[in-house]
């Protein structure tokens, strides 16, 4: 069972790893999101049901399960990939119609992500008045910063800034569900994520033999320059960092443009990253190493050609083909025996338990 449970998540997305909306029972919560980051909008009630209305919308829908979304058994409803569209009205009720929570959420376009760094002097958007059905002024809510992505020496931190609309009597509305389909300049309705530079002390000791996922990379191709990876685990919400060769990939060398081997994905907050060289790639969520990328070398290459007998996967081994957008979790090829199965959950409790605040040694785990 565990077993099942555990290649599921690899596949569909562990739904413990994504982050979770609350909302107090019987209540309307209102949260301004991103869009294409897995988000789980909570909701106690075994055998719940989930009705959705878009904005402006006024007669609910039954959900069911879609490409976008995943009723969990305990009630909760997991969106995967959530776009601007699926901004509105989710009500959860339990099957005799009792009604327990109602979330209204605003997905704010990702992709058009307004990215400054204060170490460079870079600005955020400044308010702007503009008048609708009367003067409102367009502002940015920002979230909390989020932990240092490195501890014990220089990191960064990053916060995200959500478009905000307040009238003379109304509260700060997210601007997607104050507008409707009314449209505003595309400019100022845009969200932001603002970085800057941290240094923290480890406040946890080094642990050892900590497990971590190791996937091949193939050499890039004459028609293809560049190759997207994909870091396990890692959400826009979360603290995440890089490493090419073990120096520090960082927003502040990619925004000042001193960085032209890699791209870090604004629309993710760098769960993935964009490589245009060959390199032995690191990803750490939360100060923890999660993932290793090797490049294969030219011995193995000529092994995995047609009539050879390839060598034995290890660990989270996948191949990662020049050219194929975030193909690096598809396809896993897997050994998993029950002290594997116990480590790997081991790591995924370590990553999202509370305050954690540690950087691990590598222990590569082989099947």
């Amino acid at each position: 069972m565990l077993t099942a449970l555990w290649l599921l998540s690899l596949t569909s997305g562990a739904v413990w790893t994504q982050t979770l909306i609350t909302c107090p029972r019987d209540r309307l919560c209102r949260r301004a999101l991103l869009s294409g980051n897995d988000v789980v909008l909570q909701c106690d009630g075994h055998g719940a049901q989930w009705y959705f209305t878009s904005v402006g919308g006024e007669q609910l829908a039954l959900l069911s399960p879609l490409s976008h979304f995943n009723p969990l058994p305990g009630g909760s409803l997991q969106l995967k990939n959530p776009q601007t569209f699926h901004s509105g009205l989710y009500h959860c009720q339990r099957g005799e119609g009792t009604p327990v929570v109602e979330y209204e959420i605003d997905f704010q376009d990702a992709s058009s992500l307004h990215v400054t760094h204060k170490n460079l002097g870079q600005k955020p958007l400044c308010n702007k008045t503009v008048v609708l059905d009367e003067p409102v002024e367009i502002f940015t809510q920002w979230g909390p910063w989020q932990d240092c992505n490195r501890c014990q020496e220089p990191g960064e931190r990053k916060r995200l800034g959500y478009c905000y609309v307040k009238g003379p009597a109304e509260p700060p509305t997210a601007c997607g569900l104050y507008l409707g389909n009314r449209k505003m300049s595309p400019r100022r309705a845009q969200p932001e994520l603002q970085v800057e530079a941290c240094h923290t002390p480890c406040f946890f000791p080094r642990e050892t033999h900590q497990p971590f996922f190791v996937f091949d990379i193939y050499p890039l191709g004459r028609l293809t320059s560049s190759l997207w990876l994909s870091c396990p685990l890692a959400s826009i919400y979360r603290p995440v960092s890089w490493e090419m060769d073990s120096r520090p990939v960082t927003w502040q060398s990619q925004l000042s443009g001193q960085n032209n081997h890699t791209f870090l994905s604004p629309a993710t907050g760098s769960e993935q990253l964009q490589i245009f060289h060959m390199a032995t790639y690191k990803c750490f969520v939360e100060q923890e190493l999660v993932a290793q990328f090797n490049p294969v070398s030219p011995e193995r290459l000529e092994a995995r050609r047609p009539g050879r007998e390839a060598g034995p996967w290890r660990l989270g081994q996948a191949e990662a083909l020049a050219g194929q957008a975030d193909a690096v979790l598809q396809g896993l090829k897997l050994a998993l025996g029950a002290g594997t199965i116990l480590a790997l959950l081991a790591l995924m409790f370590k990553v999202l338990r509370p305050a954690q605040r540690r950087r691990s040694n590598p222990a590569v785990l082989v099947t």
